[in-house]
């Protein structure tokens, strides 16, 4: 007998982001940056330390309320920092996050249109939400439900920025999928593969040693998951002094 599929939540009138589910808020911008710094993202964008601290403190002296805001994350633009440089970044459980193996493409998972980061080095997404209201969606359903609530999907990188910042935004049963990045076929046609990051469970090819691991995999882009919200944000905004 087909298993029944749950019927689609209603989509709010207004755009609603509930308190962060984890109970942890985001460190502030500084400590963003010397954790960046300390994981050696900074390298792998091509900045000096010395850049990264600047740019931030620069945003930090700005006058605008999203600084102070518990969810505004600093990003590097993906082409700065890919994915797979990322992944790895990542920790639980003192074990480095991963790419599953069936996903050698993952730095040509780009952003969908119309989503634009800006084109400087460093940006903030401000009020960044892991989506657990969308839980069982399919990523068909969520991207058209997100753009009337005025919200932007996060892209891949975006996800992966926040992870290393805020490791509790992944929980057992609550991860997210990041359907800002999508691969584009050379027909013009989307990929079905849609990107997310969750907990291995050390099964199949991920093997018994990386159980508890941060990961990087794909769920169809018609499918639903119980465990899986769809990460998302307010805004895309330059950090002050620079031009997009």
């Amino acid at each position: 007998m087909p298993e029944t599929t749950p019927a689609i939540p209603a989509i709010p009138t207004t755009p609603t982001t509930p308190a962060s589910p984890f109970g942890t808020s985001l460190p502030e911008l500084g400590a963003q940056a010397e954790r960046l710094i300390a994981r050696g993202v900074h390298e792998i964008a091509g900045l000096s330390a010395a850049e990264l601290r600047d740019a931030t403190r620069a945003a930090q002296a700005d006058a605008g309320d999203e600084q102070g805001d518990a969810r505004t994350l600093l990003a590097v633009h993906p082409d700065r920092a890919p994915a797979s440089a990322l992944a790895p970044l990542l920790r639980r459980d003192d074990k480095p996050g991963f790419v599953v193996i069936d996903m050698p493409d993952v730095d040509d998972f780009t952003p969908l249109a119309p989503i634009a980061p800006p084109e400087a080095p460093l940006y903030l997404l401000t009020d960044v939400d892991r989506g657990d209201h969308m839980a069982n969606w399919s990523p068909d359903e969520a991207l058209p439900a997100l753009t009337e609530q005025a919200r932007t999907p996060l892209l891949l990188t975006e996800g992966l920025h926040w992870v290393i910042q805020q490791p509790a935004a992944l929980e057992r049963n609550h991860c997210f999928m990041t359907i800002g990045s999508r691969l584009r076929k050379p027909s013009g046609t989307l990929d079905a593969r849609t990107p997310a990051i969750w907990i291995s469970n050390g099964t199949g090819r991920d093997g018994r040693e990386r159980r508890n691991a941060p990961k990087v995999g794909w769920c169809w882009a018609g499918n639903r998951h119980t465990w899986l919200g769809f990460a998302s944000a307010q805004h895309r905004r330059d950090l002050p002094g620079r031009s997009s």
